[in-house]
């Protein structure tokens, strides 16, 4: 074999290995069937997918639903609609499929069984006969001592024979993770590097229910490691659980996957963005008129910055840029003006037959209109619009059959109210001469301001009192494309005193 030759072979497995390694890289997002998708679930799919991606691996979609008291029918099937929707796209799990299965963790509990015995048998792990109400008691007595509320172990060193006769006594336990006494506990995020835990602070927390039920802690452990996730991306939030789980990878002999832990979601006062705060559900912003690519273009933004600055990016783009190295650690600030500025790009964005067919919901009974004259409505509004929901409201007085606003509305700064119905009257009269066919905002605006500027007249004293006959309103599209839209007829009806 000559150099060339080993040379090419060479340099053509080091590519096939790096293919290899590439398409390696899995991912999961596991949300809860416990309602609607947060704001802050989407922004870690969002990121799960773009991390994803741009590794050239898989992401999977995996239902947690261990807490089976706060799980609400037919959850799971809305989030995979608002998953759907907002454009995020997996490659395996729930309703796709996949050999890892199954996806929903309450179809795997013999699985958590084989490992929970496993761990038991490694010393790992503990069973734990405590009663509520010891446990209720134990806790007031730390707090009346101010000491953190953690379990005392009073069942950890309970001898095989013991724990035998309390479980043939019929006795309820759940099985606690066994965690060191001393010492301290390293552990690495690729975002905020080493993070060091004190041993002495951590509980041994439950990783079985009396139910034979796993935790949220220990089923996404098992399931983390069976389904050979290779990056967890999750909120700060769960720093807490960090060395917890790192300790039950090892308790395992299992290589844990790498972590990255993305920077809290505050509202602009600096607080937690909650629930309890305001509507922070995906569903609501669906309803409220958000587009999917407003969406998905804000939540990129809390917490990854793109390295030109550009903060104008829809999926494909942020599939192209994405990338870790533009993540932060700072909390990210959820502004609702910036969310409020990016929709309304995305809605200019849109062609016009495509908006109106993204408004019809929020027009109601005024659909019956012609589609025409919903386009001609509907364009006028389109730079204005920051919500889709907004447009019924902005555009209420194009549908009415009467408008209804007080006389002294119709006047202008100084201008009586008789003076500004006398004004209206020259306006009738100005724009009856028109005829039907070239009835157009510049030939309206043509016969009046050619009339106004001849007499030495003050514009506004004119169009003021037109704006508010034809609209109702102080603020409005301008009075000649209303009038345009609403048509010679109708425009001469509402003007006419």
């Amino acid at each position: 074999m000559n150099t060339y030759y080993r040379f090419f072979v060479a340099t053509l497995l080091r590519m096939t290995k790096k293919r290899s390694f590439m398409s390696k890289v899995r991912t999961r997002f596991g949300p809860s069937p416990t309602g609607f998708l947060h704001i802050g679930g989407l922004r870690t799919v969002l990121f799960d997918f773009l991390f994803t991606k741009s590794q050239g691996g898989k992401l999977i979609l995996r239902i947690e639903d261990t807490d089976q008291k706060r799980e609400v029918e037919g959850a799971a099937e809305k989030l995979i609609d608002i998953l759907s929707w907002v454009g995020i796209k997996f490659d395996e799990g729930l309703d796709i499929g996949g050999k890892y299965g199954p996806y929903i963790q309450s179809q795997r509990l013999d699985i958590y069984k084989k490992h929970i015995e496993e761990l038991l048998k490694l010393n790992g792990a503990y069973q734990c006969f405590c009663t509520p109400e010891r446990l209720t008691k134990m806790r007031e007595d730390q707090q009346k001592k101010k000491l953190p509320p953690k379990y005392d172990r009073a069942c950890r060193d309970l001898s095989e024979d013991e724990v035998n006769k309390k479980i043939k006594a019929g006795e309820k336990f759940v099985i606690r993770q066994k965690l060191p006494l001393e010492g301290e506990i390293k552990v690495y995020d690729k975002l905020k590097g080493e993070i060091k835990f004190k041993a002495k602070d951590l509980d041994d927390h439950v990783l079985i229910k009396s139910s034979g039920i796993p935790t949220y802690q220990f089923a996404n452990v098992v399931d983390d490691h069976e389904m050979e996730i290779t990056h967890v991306l999750r909120g700060d939030e769960w720093i807490a659980s960090f060395p917890k789980n790192i300790l039950l990878y090892e308790a395992f002999g299992w290589k844990p996957p790498k972590f990255i832990h993305l920077p809290l979601v505050l509202d602009k006062n600096g607080g937690k963005l909650s629930k309890r705060q305001g509507d922070v559900a995906v569903e609501y912003f669906r309803e409220k008129g958000y587009l999917p690519e407003a969406l998905i273009n804000f939540c990129a933004l809390l917490g990854w910055h793109p390295k030109n600055d550009d903060e104008i990016l829809n999926m494909d783009r942020l599939t192209k840029e994405f990338n870790i190295k533009g993540m932060g650690i700072s909390p990210a600030i959820f502004d609702t003006e910036k969310l409020d500025y990016l929709n309304g790009y995305y809605i200019r964005q849109k062609s016009l037959d495509e908006l109106v067919e993204l408004c019809k919901p929020y027009l109601k009974k005024n659909i019956k209109k012609s589609k025409e004259y919903l386009r001609k409505v509907i364009a006028l509004e389109q730079e204005r619009l920051k919500k889709l929901s907004e447009i019924g409201e902005l555009t209420e007085f194009f549908f009415v059959d009467k408008l209804e606003y007080p006389d002294e509305m119709l006047a202008w700064k100084k201008l009586t109210v008789s003076a500004a119905k006398k004004n209206l009257k020259t306006v009738y009269e100005l724009l009856e001469k028109i005829p039907e066919k070239n009835w157009t905002n510049d030939s309206i605006e043509d016969a009046l301001m050619s009339y106004l500027k001849a007499k030495e007249l003050k514009v506004g004293e004119y169009l003021w009192p037109m704006r508010v006959a034809l609209t109702g309103r102080k603020a409005s599209p301008g009075p000649f494309d209303v009038a345009e839209v609403l048509g010679k007829e109708e425009s001469l009806k509402r003007i006419k005193i």
